[in-house]
């Protein structure tokens, strides 16, 4: 199936098709008035430090759902989803190494694993749009471009590292409004933590991307930034957890709220 064929199903019916290996590209533009989710399933030693780094880190790592151990079912977030079929791609980590990417991970569950669904600023996308701002990663079909910056999180426990963020061309005349608006989706973001010279950031070339893909930044343009949810799959490479699975970034899970219904104010 084609991207045109599968952007407005409802979550269910779009998970339905990633659970049976349809899809396997990236959730970007797809279902988008409904929220998404990034993953981390870590085995329970590490839940309690990771869920207080997330307590510490809100920005790029607000929490929406947490599972019971060896459980692989969401409760809250979506109704007969599964963890272990349900993104459309998986990263796979030992020792902080990402070692493999898979469409799922069945053979790879264990008794032990806990997975949180954090917030993800695909969802906040949809609001842009409506305001009349352009996105030119979706435009363009392409991934949110996400950098390691140079702004550190919090510790807890073993975790700690940079802060990845997620960048967006806009508009001079909007970025004003483009922060007003991502501002009320405190659950996945929230507003920008930087508008302007990447460089005050520690980011050097935009062409650089951890994640994601590069876009043109125009003349007209500023590239503002968002706390990511990819950051724990930076922080991974100093936590050196020796197991640890995540989504591929724009891989996303796509739950049954609707973003509005997540939005203050």
């Amino acid at each position: 199936m084609n991207r045109e064929e599968v952007k407005d199903l409802k979550p269910s019916a779009l998970r339905a098709l990633i659970r049976d290996g349809r899809w396997t590209d990236h959730t970007i533009g797809l279902a988008a008035d409904y929220v998404q989710a990034n993953l981390v399933i870590l085995p329970r030693h590490y839940a309690f430090d990771f869920l207080v780094f997330c307590q510490r880190n809100p920005k790029p790592c607000p929490v929406l759902e947490v599972t019971e151990p060896g459980d692989p079912r969401i409760r809250y977030m979506a109704q007969e989803a599964d963890l272990r079929t349900d993104l459309p791609m998986y990263r796979v980590f030992k020792d902080g190494v990402c070692v493999d990417e898979v469409s799922d991970v069945n053979s790879l569950w264990r008794d032990d694993l806990v997975g949180f669904l954090l917030g993800c600023s695909a969802t906040f996308e949809y609001a842009l749009i409506r305001a009349n701002i352009r996105l030119r990663h979706i435009e363009e079909g392409k991934i949110t471009p996400a950098y390691v910056s140079g702004i550190p999180c919090n510790r807890a426990g073993p975790f700690s590292g940079p802060m990845v963020v997620s960048m967006r061309p806009i508009r001079y005349d909007q970025v004003l409004q483009a922060a007003r608006v991502t501002s009320r989706y405190t659950a996945t973001h929230g507003g920008p933590v930087h508008i302007g010279d990447p460089a005050a950031i520690g980011i050097t070339d935009l062409n650089e991307v951890m994640f994601g893909e590069p876009v043109e930044i125009r003349d007209n343009e500023l590239p503002v930034f968002w706390a990511c949810g990819i950051t724990p799959q930076a922080v991974a490479l100093q936590a050196r957890p020796e197991f640890m699975i995540t989504h591929l970034a724009g891989h996303m899970f796509v739950t049954d709220l609707l973003a509005d219904e997540i939005a203050v104010g």
